[in-house]
């Protein structure tokens, strides 16, 4: 059993999996966002500080939601947020899509096998000897 105190309101509670938040937390934060949510779509020009003011939510966890890819503002807002790799402005998640297909595509060639490595392993399962190391 995981016990852990909420970031919120410091109670503790059982931690399964996911944000450190408690049951009642997590409820509260879900009405929030959702509360966020409609004013972004009634107002598609606004930015996270008149989103925050309005919808009394910390600008830190409108960001946070904007980086979780949850909330997204229309191309006329004047919100932005950075790509964590090279610094673009994007309007939704961490990276912009150049660097997420550079990323994927890096991640692929990581998992490809090289069949020299494939060949020796395949060598020391046909010959199955005692190898000792110096």
């Amino acid at each position: 059993m995981d016990v852990r105190n909420c970031r919120r309101c410091k109670r503790i509670f059982n931690y399964v999996m996911g944000p450190i938040y408690c049951a009642e937390c997590k409820k509260a934060l879900e009405e929030e966002f959702q509360v966020v949510k409609k004013y972004v779509q009634d107002n598609p020009g606004s930015d996270i500080h008149m989103v925050s003011e309005a919808c009394d939510v910390d600008p830190s966890q409108i960001r946070q939601w904007i980086r979780e890819e949850r909330l997204c503002f229309s191309d006329g807002s004047a919100t932005g947020l950075s790509c964590e790799r090279c610094g673009v402005m994007i309007r939704t998640g961490r990276f912009c899509e150049k660097c997420k297909l550079e990323m994927s595509n890096g991640f692929r060639n990581a998992v490809r096998k090289d069949p020299a490595s494939a060949s020796t392993r395949q060598d020391a399962k046909t010959n199955p000897k005692m190898r000792f190391l110096e």
